[in-house]
């Protein structure tokens, strides 16, 4: 991704930018413009209390000047995700033509989903496929429309008190991806996210969730980039892989961030028999980049 691409930024029009800080009224709120059953309220609250008790990462690179209390922990930029590519507003547009999503369009991709800031803002899934079970959502549509899957294995992979960052982004998480492949279904090709901080002092904390059942398999490739500011930005993710016995995934990760960009993120898959995870992670730009990855066997 060319600095042109870095260079868009723009925060007007924005439906709701939360102040800076993290307190459980920020949570509480979060969650309630989310319409989320309250036993997500609750995981929230917890983890929250988690990442209060836990101490600053000492190990790696120095995060000592982070300024966790000037950071805005959720921005909305749209009421709604739009399901085709000419309801996206131009100056978000621009940003995501810079960075391919139209191109990755016409070249067929199993499915491809955009999340601007907190929010997704854009997706689409081949109807072959939804027709097959697969399901390629924001982990937001994910909640609302299969939440025994989500219930069932949020927080599972990595408990919400894993690590102080796992803590903060089960607290404040928002967006991300949810995949769910049935059993025995092969996904030929890839599905796509692309992940975009735009404004400045702001942290994203997407969540994904990837469950691919019993001899099913699937490729999910995402992509990650932010604006040049000269304050710092956060990314702290987390990604649950669950590879039932004899499923493959594969999990591609192409982040090319700017140097005031702190990614912090946990990623971890639990592997059954016979299973087999694959991880591909390439990172550019960011000012420090810190993972706790994993694999677990089953």
């Amino acid at each position: 991704m060319t600095n042109a691409i870095n260079a868009f930024s723009n925060t007007e029009g924005y439906r709701y930018i939360a102040e800076k800080g993290l307190t459980a009224k920020l949570v509480e709120n979060l969650s309630k413009q989310k319409s989320e059953p309250e036993w997500m309220l609750s995981t929230r609250l917890a983890a929250l209390k988690e990442y209060e008790n836990k101490p600053v990462p000492m190990w790696g690179a120095d995060l000592s000047q982070i300024e966790w209390e000037n950071i805005r922990y959720y921005l909305r930029p749209v009421d709604r995700p739009y399901k085709s590519w000419e309801e996206v507003p131009d100056e978000v547009r621009r940003v995501f033509d810079a960075i391919g999503v139209p191109e990755a369009e016409k070249e067929h991709l199993a499915g491809v989903s955009g999340q601007y800031d907190s929010e997704k803002i854009y997706g689409s899934l081949r109807k072959s496929l939804g027709q097959k079970g697969v399901v390629f959502l924001s982990m937001d549509e994910g909640l609302k429309e299969y939440p025994q899957i989500v219930k069932k294995y949020f927080g599972t992979v990595v408990p919400i008190g894993d690590n102080k960052l796992a803590a903060l982004n089960a607290a404040v998480w928002s967006g991300g991806s949810f995949v769910y492949v049935p059993k025995g279904v092969k996904v030929g090709l890839p599905l796509q996210a692309y992940f975009r901080i735009n404004a400045e002092n702001a942290g994203q904390f997407e969540r994904t969730l990837i469950v691919v059942e019993e001899g099913a398999s699937v490729h999910y490739v995402e992509g990650c980039s932010a604006p040049s500011y000269n304050s710092a930005s956060l990314h702290a993710a987390v990604v649950e892989v669950v590879v039932k016995a004899g499923a493959s995934c594969r999990y591609t990760t192409i982040q090319n961030w700017y140097k005031n960009v702190y990614n912090l993120v946990t990623k971890r898959a639990v592997v059954e028999s016979e299973g087999k995870m694959e991880w591909v992670d390439c990172n550019l730009g960011s000012r420090v980049t810190m993972k706790y990855p994993s694999c677990i066997l089953k």
